[in-house]
């Protein structure tokens, strides 16, 4: 076996979830790079690295060094001691002030920094701030060296560490020592299988009582994220069996210990998280609350408020916009839903157009900014997302707004609603005032939340609040291909596949994802921009059913990000590589920044010397910090669910065999309708047929209907 040693140039290439890393490495008094591939978790650029390996010639690559074991080390030349400090590992040095340090003190630099950090001054340029932020930064690195070494030891990746520190401080191994498992419920982006592994190296039995309570819960968790509230006991075991690797008679026995101390919540054959189902229950106390309660907006005369709002706004409402309107100023509750160009906007403005002659007090709101935006331009009142409407409370880590301190308002009219999750709906009910009027609105063939819940789909199913369906499609929307292929999908028929030019949806026939992601890559580039004079990142958004592939999102977003955005100097964090003027979307809520799962931003600034950068949201400048970036994805693509209430000029979809697992009919109806003006699907015609007749959605278990049902008198 070969040794080899220096600090690593640039990333090349690095996976996420194996730590699989191509790297460039620089070689004491070697001129040309070396090419270094292996299982490399989170090396970052300027670090030294020493490997053990052997030689390989790759055909299409040329010679490689494949690592089989290496160990990171301080320093040992000047270039290499540069390099570290350049890299962003210390805050306060970026690559200009790393070659003023190493000019003052040479290979005494790390030295003088660890041991006499105060003779920092004598740099030209640095002051006594910049001297105090690098001393606690390289105090608080000594500090996670020690829980790196721990931690590394059982497997952990650096930057996991980093964040493992930045939540626990110096009490980090000892929390990880008492309860591993509490990093699969406390830190992003640690799953239960990494804590396990830790509680493995440890020594923690496998059928220990902490692992199994911990795996159930764990199981439930994971089953949240693909939108189930609760699941069937029967179903659960197998599930928790299969990760846990010990017997069901355990499981089971450990599943009744959980619902003693009330951990879990079980009801008939049915198992929730305690935390789910107290959203779903309150959401049904808070909704018959609501229904129960005396409106304070006085009583209109129908048909004269009909009448008088159609002349105020020049329109002509057809027999079921007029009936959904008059249930929207007398009703308590109202739920309007339809698919696009039934008139649910001409609906939204004719209630506010009548309410507001009987009070100022409305709120506007939607589950996302994109969608809040979309719904000012329509209304021409300021709406806001939920988030903000909720106005969240960083100390106490809850909403200001609830029953105690509800929202000032007599109306409130929520956008999107089909996009809303259980937990998100349970703290908006709390804070609608008892004496208000509430109306959502929203398309229940969309797909359901990105977050756990059928809400909107469940309420309609509890046949406990008034509802009015829009099936007609208007004049001005039977125009378009968009709208009427929307509606064609939605009742399982093929599309209308015919070309026009002046058209708003195209077909463009390729076989293979091998033809399909080049005739992408033009469409974004270079075609769609020169014949439509669409924005390249403003104006286009590329679609994908899947993350993998070579069509999947993730491919798609490298090949897009270094066709539209190359840079020499990317910055390689946690596996993703970023540029300055990079796309890229939220993943998940973040209320302190206020930006939430599914919006889209772009990189404004990266400043190695400070470990940050900013990310611009439609106007709003974000700052993050490097450990904060698993929070980010490059958004040249991104998946139809994370898209949801959001909508782009021009659309791409690719659609190919190869997403069978993912080619369902709401789906492809979502994804469709996210397009205002262009819509490309790039496929094959059996993809779509396939989507079309593929009703089944996947099944989310929840229990609201029931809820509802149970607080709820029947509807006379």
């Amino acid at each position: 076996m070969d040794e080899i040693y220096g600090f690593i140039e640039n990333i090349v290439y690095a996976e996420e979830e194996r730590g699989f890393t191509v790297a460039r490495l620089k070689e004491p008094k070697k001129r040309d790079l070396t090419c270094i591939v292996g299982y490399m978790p989170s090396v970052q650029p300027g670090e030294s690295i020493r490997c053990k390996g052997t030689w390989k010639v790759h055909r299409e690559y040329g010679q490689q060094f494949e690592v089989q074991s290496f160990e990171l080390q301080a320093p040992s030349d000047l270039l290499g001691i540069q390099k570290y400090l350049e890299s962003g590992m210390i805050k306060g040095i970026g690559p200009v002030y790393a070659e003023r340090i190493v000019k003052c003190f040479g290979m005494k630099t790390l030295d003088v920094i660890d041991q006499a950090p105060d003779r920092l001054h004598e740099v030209p340029g640095i002051g006594a701030k910049r001297v105090d932020k690098i001393k606690g930064c390289w105090s608080d690195q000594k500090a996670i060296r020690s829980v790196m070494v721990f931690l590394r030891g059982h497997g952990v990746s650096p930057s996991y560490a980093q964040k493992i520190f930045k939540h626990y401080g110096d009490k980090s191994v000892e929390v990880v020592r008492d309860n591993p498992y509490r990093l699969a419920k406390e830190i992003h982006g640690i799953g239960f299988k990494s804590a396990d592994a830790i509680a493995q190296g440890l020594g923690i039995a496998l059928d220990a009582n902490t692992r199994i309570d911990a795996g159930i819960e764990y199981v439930l968790w994971e089953l949240s994220n693909e939108g189930h509230v609760c699941y069937p006991r029967a179903e659960l075991i197998p599930e928790v069996e299969a990760i846990l690797g010990v017997p069901k008679e355990r499981i089971e026995e450990r599943i009744r210990v959980l619902v003693e101390r009330q951990d879990l919540i079980e009801k008939g054959e049915t198992v929730w998280v305690r935390p789910l189902y107290l959203t779903e229950i309150g959401s049904a106390r808070e909704m018959a609350r609501l229904l129960q309660g005396t409106c304070r907006l006085r009583a209109v005369q129908l048909d004269k408020a009909l009448e008088w709002v159609q002349k105020q706004l020049a329109i002509e409402l057809a027999p079921e916009q007029a009936h959904a309107v008059m249930l929207g100023v007398k009703e308590k509750v109202l739920i309007v839903t339809g698919g696009p160009g039934t008139g649910k906007s001409t609906i939204t403005k004719a209630i506010l157009t009548i309410t507001e002659k009987l009070t100022s007090r409305i709120l506007l709101a939607a589950p996302t900014g994109r969608a809040a935006k979309r719904m000012t331009e329509i209304t021409g009142k300021k709406a806001f997302t939920i988030h903000s409407l909720l106005e969240m409370d960083f100390k106490a880590g809850k909403f200001k707004r609830n029953r105690d301190n509800p929202l000032e308002c007599d109306l409130l009219i929520v956008d999107e609603a089909s996009m809303i999750d259980t937990q998100l709906m349970h703290h908006l009910l709390k804070a609608v005032p008892t004496d208000a009027r509430l109306i959502c609105i929203g398309d229940i063939d969309q797909l359901p939340s990105v977050g756990p819940g059928n809400v909107l789909k469940d309420i309609i199913r509890s046949e406990r609040v008034p509802v009015t369906l829009l099936k007609k499609i208007f004049r001005q929307a039977a125009g378009s291909l968009i709208v009427t292929n929307a509606h064609r999908i939605n009742a399982g028929e093929f599309p209308d596949l015919r070309y026009s030019p002046q058209g708003d949806f195209q077909f463009l026939e390729a076989e293979t994802p091998e033809e399909i992601l080049p005739i992408i890559v033009d469409l974004v580039s270079h075609k769609l921009p020169k014949s439509h004079r669409f924005h390249r990142f403003d104006d286009i958004q590329v679609l994908s059913p899947m993350k993998r592939g070579l069509i999947g999102s993730e491919n798609l977003n490298l090949v897009l990000q270094e066709k539209l955005n190359p840079s020499p100097t990317p910055l390689m964090r946690m596996g993703r590589r970023f540029h300055i003027g990079d796309k890229v979307m939220q993943i998940r809520n973040n209320y302190e920044k206020e930006v939430y799962n599914g919006d889209v931003g772009k990189i404004l600034e990266i400043d190695l010397s400070e470990q940050s950068l900013k990310v611009g949201f439609d106007g709003k400048i974000v700052p993050y910090e490097f450990l904060e970036m698993d929070e980010l994805v490059l958004a040249y693509a991104v998946s139809i669910h994370k898209y949801q209430g959001s909508e782009c000029p021009c659309v791409i979809i690719p659609i190919h065999t190869s997403h069978f697992k993912m080619l369902f009919r709401n789906l492809l109806y979502t994804g469709l309708t996210r397009g205002k003006k262009r819509v490309v699907f790039v496929g094959t015609k059996k993809a779509l047929a396939m989507a079309v007749r593929n009703q089944e959605v996947l099944k989310r278990h929840t229990g609201l209907t029931e809820a509802l049902q149970e607080v709820l008198s029947p509807m006379r």
